[in-house]
């Protein structure tokens, strides 16, 4: 009977294939175009501020593929944070960086720098984040 019981509650468990993205879009992948928010964070650049300035991190290389940060920075405050590269080969990395990508990019808003915790679970992907985000942020004198 117990067996019976551990079944129907293994079989009956539902998991969680969506994210819970903020409102923002943050990704955007050229090889993905199915991506939920793969285009920004949908500002349209004619409207954007003349002083803004878009500064692409170097592509930092994780064990499972390259990850580039694009920053928009305006008055010395970054406005807006865009994954341009991240690893996509297979079904677990879009799940951990559907996850995890909304999490960093609000963090950076949030502080304005790169001083953010990792995300638990994505710690090669939060890695490679940082490092293109620090580049960054350096070459725009942040």
């Amino acid at each position: 009977m117990s067996t019976l019981t551990v079944l129907v509650l293994l079989f009956g468990y539902h998991t969680s294939t969506s994210s819970s993205a903020s409102s923002a879009s943050v990704l955007a992948s050229p090889a993905d175009p199915t991506v939920p928010g793969a285009t920004g964070t949908g500002t349209d650049d004619s409207a954007a501020s003349a002083t803004a300035t878009r500064v692409t991190g170097p592509s930092a290389d994780t064990r499972w593929g390259p990850v580039q940060v694009q920053i928009t920075v305006d008055d010395g405050t970054i406005t807006d944070v865009e994954v341009v590269d991240y690893p996509t080969e297979n079904g677990k990395d879009q799940q951990i960086n559907a996850r995890a990508l909304p999490v960093l990019v609000s963090e950076t808003l949030d502080a304005q720098s790169a001083d953010i915790d990792m995300v638990s679970g994505a710690t090669v992907t939060s890695e490679g984040y940082l490092e293109s985000l620090q580049g960054a942020l350096d070459e725009a004198g942040l």
